[in-house]
């Protein structure tokens, strides 16, 4: 039983070094290549792509291949701090302009008028005139500039708008 990682990463090489020697004397011996044969270099290959694979995880840390590991996320990927005072007006009656305050109609309302934004719209838009922080709050918790906050926030403005218009949900 292996009791460290360093042993793990070491079984890997050790095992990725056979396949190559195999993969090497695979080639060395066969002349002319008939199918079997290629289709034995194939699986091997692939046998060895996938040891490296692992092995290049093991040695970093993280996964091959990606440009950003978790730590350095795009801001619309990383999670969003909410005040719990206002996280609390989700579950409880008692403050005045809380989601629970609504019937469920007008929950549909909100819900179809929200849907014509995009996720970054409506992020936006709620954090501004939902939950009542500034553009430069909303712009430092996003980690975007405030004058995109305000372009996303007059552009789902205009979106909302042209829905309330037309949609025959939102009516009275």
């Amino acid at each position: 039983m292996m009791n460290t990682m360093q042993d793990l990463l070491q079984e890997y090489k050790e095992t990725r070094k056979h396949l190559r020697r195999v993969y090497a004397d695979l080639s060395e011996s066969v002349k002319v290549l008939d199918e079997v044969a290629l289709s034995e270099r194939k699986y091997l290959s692939e046998m060895i792509s996938d040891v490296e694979y692992v092995i290049e995880w093991l040695e970093t840390g993280r996964r091959p291949g990606s440009k950003r590991g978790i730590e350095r996320r795009a801001a619309y990927e990383r999670e969003i701090s909410i005040d719990l005072v206002r996280m609390q007006a989700f579950v409880y009656r008692g403050t005045a302009g809380s989601p629970c305050n609504l019937t469920e109609w007008e929950k549909f309302q909100l819900e179809d008028a929200l849907a014509c934004l995009t996720a970054r719209e409506r992020e936006c838009y709620i954090l501004t005139h939902g939950e009542g922080f500034s553009f430069e709050e909303t712009a430092r918790f996003l980690c975007i500039s405030k004058s995109s906050i305000q372009t996303l926030v007059t552009r789902a403005q205009n979106k909302i708008a042209n829905c309330v218009a037309t949609s025959l949900f939102l009516v009275g």
